[in-house]
């Protein structure tokens, strides 16, 4: 295995790490909820009166933070190995085990981590051995 060092961005990962547990933490003090982007979305499936606006807005600055971002300077292109199949898969497969795991990636290891809960970091140590197994098996076994 060899490291890309060129691709190697302490400093940008660290920023815009800040700037998630920054949304977070700001979205957990004025609004009182966590930032799970899968119960974000989904309570707009299932709207409550006056509940809606508030996760447009979380989900519209998703949207447009990249956008943002490109006028700064020039966004990294994607390199996704693989087909359009695969990607319809994994999202169904993400989409599932949200629903199964009560949450995502964003409301567990960001949100529930940092605030100790046990049911979220056991979530999280699911996720990434999880992804380990998938990344394991896909380049390894059914290469």
């Amino acid at each position: 295995m060899t490291i890309a060092w060129e691709h190697f961005t302490p400093w940008t990962s660290l920023a815009g790490g800040m700037l998630i547990g920054l949304a977070a933490a700001l979205l957990i003090l004025f609004n009182g909820r966590v930032a799970g982007i899968s119960g974000i979305l989904g309570g707009l499936l299932r709207p409550n009166a006056g509940d809606s606006a508030w996760r447009l807005l979380f989900l519209l600055g998703l949207v447009l933070a990249p956008l943002v971002w490109g006028m700064a300077g020039p966004l990294p292109l994607p390199n996704i190995e693989a087909g359009p199949g695969m990607l319809l898969a994994a999202g169904l497969l993400v989409g599932i085990g949200t629903r199964y795991g009560s949450g995502c990636t964003s409301g567990h290891g960001v949100c529930g981590m940092a605030r100790l809960s046990p049911r979220s970091i056991a979530a999280t140590c699911t996720f990434v051995a999880v992804g380990f197994v998938t990344v394991w098996l896909l380049r390894h076994v059914f290469a």
